[in-house]
């Protein structure tokens, strides 16, 4: 199974004013294309640098950071912005949809910057709306949607680029109980029709939805660890959050 992640001794330093303070400290990892691996750690552990480092939003200060066998260090920020459109799905704990825009209009962002035809965008939004379960709700604005499913818009937005990559920083953290087990539940599906997912969680029965949980602390890795992943009952309805 190839490589999609390749991490060898990163390191990130920020400086501030004169101190220097380290997030990351000499990680190494690597995930294999169509894993499903969670990354956990207490406040300042580096869970969030590294999550920022593995979507060429931030550079290490020194290491080897490979995506798909091309070294991240070695890229322009245009280039930068190009994997980061084109290869690399994001979904954030606040959503980031645009309050005046609907369903649709959100999801197909990506795609106009790609500069995407409106009759390709229309084909491809509709299937990702479609994939999250919302196909009857494109026509509808963020606040005439629950969380659950304006968290299904934000993840249908990540996937409309058949990215490579889907990364998901605390992704239930605003949501109930009920409607984040859907959402990972969502996440489950997806990673068996082929999806590699990486997320950041603090919760332990978050993770517990993954195949792999790699664990930091200090800015290293204290443990890296496959499991048997928990399972929703079949009768949870996708769209009903």
């Amino acid at each position: 199974m190839s490589k999609i992640i390749q991490l060898e001794a990163i390191s990130k330093i920020y400086e501030i004013g004169d101190i220097k303070v380290p997030a990351l400290n000499g990680v190494d990892m690597e995930i294999d294309e169509g894993e499903y691996v969670s990354i956990m750690g207490p406040s300042g552990s580096g869970k969030s640098t590294l999550m920022n480092l593995i979507g060429c939003l931030d550079t290490p200060t020194s290491g080897t950071y490979l995506l798909t066998s091309e070294n991240v260090g070695e890229m322009t920020d245009n280039e930068l912005a190009d994997i980061r459109n084109r290869r690399i799905g994001f979904v954030f704990q606040t959503f980031n949809l645009l309050p005046r825009a609907n369903a649709f209009h959100n999801v197909e962002l990506p795609l106009i910057y790609a500069g995407m035809s409106k009759d390709d965008r229309q084909e491809k939004v509709e299937y990702a709306l479609e994939k999250v379960g919302l196909q009857d709700r494109m026509k509808h604005k963020p606040n005439e949607l629950s969380g659950g499913q304006r968290q299904r818009v934000a993840v249908a937005r990540a996937l409309v680029n058949d990215p490579s990559l889907l990364l998901a920083d605390e992704p239930t953290g605003n949501l109930d109980s009920a409607t984040s087990y859907e959402i990972m539940d969502l996440f489950g599906k997806l990673h068996s029709s082929g999806n590699t997912i990486v997320l950041v969680t603090h919760e332990e029965d978050i993770a517990a939805y993954s195949h792999r949980v790699v664990r930091l602390l200090d800015g290293r890795i204290s443990s890296d660890e496959k499991q048997e992943p928990r399972r929703i009952a079949s009768s949870t309805v996708i769209a009903s959050a």
